[in-house]
């Protein structure tokens, strides 16, 4: 395992229980997950990258009936997802080392991971996803609107968001079509990005 991706694996770890709680208590990004559920083909194969403990974005497309596969580098927090929605494929690896279950997927969905990757990481995660989504597929994710850098308050990671011009760059350069952004009612900013 690389030196960051371990660093990013122990950080969630250590503060998995904590972590779950949070989710738990918090619908926040619930309705835009809804929402983006609707634009997806019925029975679509959603492969969710730092899926956590599968709250609330699992549970949320779980329930529109779509087949989910998982991928988190926190055994703590797969446990739980796995007791959550038995029928997903998991696996407990960094999204750096995944071979994404070495197949194609109708849509792929982040949240909160990409700003915890360096910049190098980014662009590549960028291309691994937009290489495994099929004709029209989608990918979203969250990362902050502004080029920025902070501490994440939960793990003390280093985050970094290479803000929106760049990533409409890198997205765009990968193959794909920004299509919309969202916010949601935490001030998470959304891109919405579909492959051409």
């Amino acid at each position: 395992m690389p030196e960051y991706a371990a660093e990013e694996a122990s950080g969630y770890e250590a503060a998995a229980q904590q972590f779950i709680r949070l989710r738990e208590a918090s619908a926040i990004g619930a309705g835009i997950i809804r929402h983006w559920a609707t634009l997806l083909p019925a029975q679509a194969e959603v492969l969710d990258l730092g899926c956590g403990a599968g709250v609330p974005v699992a549970s949320t497309l779980a329930a529109a009936g779509f087949r989910l596969y998982g991928i988190d580098a926190s055994a703590q927090l797969l446990q739980t997802y796995r007791l959550r929605l038995p029928h997903a494929i998991v696996a407990c690896e960094t999204v750096q080392d995944s071979a994404f279950f070495a197949r194609n997927f109708d849509a792929v969905v982040a949240i909160g991971l990409i700003f915890l990757l360096p910049a190098e990481q980014q662009t590549q995660l960028i291309d691994k996803v937009a290489a495994r989504l099929t004709h029209a597929g989608r990918f979203l994710f969250t990362a902050p609107e502004q080029s920025c850098n902070w501490t994440d308050v939960l793990t003390g990671q280093a985050s970094v968001s290479l803000g929106a011009a760049r990533y409409s760059r890198l997205g765009s350069d990968a193959g794909l079509q920004l299509v919309a952004e969202y916010q949601d009612e935490g001030q998470n900013h959304y891109y919405d990005w579909i492959r051409m």
